[in-house]
């Protein structure tokens, strides 16, 4: 990313934290090596205890940031989908309308390269918890009243971007909405698959996961 950018700031809804984590070196050592944790033991292993001793410091400390876990993936999730977003809008925004769905469906499929603007946060590791964690952060009995305060509105977002460029393309798609959701799940998917399931997806090295959501999505929408 351009140099130029590197005092942006990556906006989460406020109502996930207690006390956000940007505000303080040791917030950006509870997401820096949270996301490290997560990684390496899984979500479901994952506890502020074992944060603790990680990053040396008391579990409480940790409750002052963030109610319990599922807070803090929530947190994770939605910094990585504004992240995303904020490469959608900075990369699209000067292409020709007719033109940018196809960058952005390789902007939201792609492999994830390390952003040097964040160095507390590791975006290439970031991904893989999403890919293999994500779905923790929406399937749970909380998931409409957390819906309703505004957790998830960065994701929305992304998808009503899509939804839109799918619709200036295809004016009369019936489908703009269910598609532009299966491009960011579908994506996050076939990257699980090509990793974990290698004889259920055409996905390999050659073959990415934006190959096959550009297929599907552009051959789609010329139909």
């Amino acid at each position: 990313m351009d140099s130029t950018l590197s005092n942006l700031k990556i906006y989460v809804p406020q109502k996930i934290y207690v006390k956000d984590p940007e505000s303080s070196d040791l917030g950006k050592r509870i997401i820096e090596h949270s996301i490290l944790l997560i990684n390496d033991i899984g979500f479901n292993n994952f506890t502020f205890k074992k944060l603790g001793v990680l990053i040396g410091s008391n579990e409480s400390s940790i409750y002052r940031y963030f109610e319990n876990k599922h807070n803090l993936l929530l947190y994770l999730s939605s910094w990585y989908w504004a992240w995303i977003e904020y490469q959608l809008v900075l990369e699209t925004h000067s292409l020709k309308q007719k033109d940018k769905l196809e960058k952005a469906l390789e902007i939201v499929t792609r492999s994830i390269k390390e952003d040097s603007n964040f160095s507390h946060i590791n975006e290439i590791i970031l991904n893989k918890i999403m890919v293999n964690e994500n779905s923790k952060s929406f399937l749970t009995k909380e998931v409409d009243q957390e819906n309703k305060e505004g957790y998830f509105i960065i994701y929305k977002r992304i998808v009503h971007r899509l939804r839109d460029m799918i619709i200036y393309i295809k004016p009369d798609y019936k489908f703009a909405s269910s598609l532009a959701s299966t491009i960011l799940e579908g994506s996050l998917h076939q990257h699980y698959l090509k990793e974990h399931f290698k004889t259920i997806t055409d996905c390999n090295t050659e073959i990415t996961p934006t190959n096959f959501m550009k297929n599907l999505v552009l051959n789609t929408l010329k139909s």
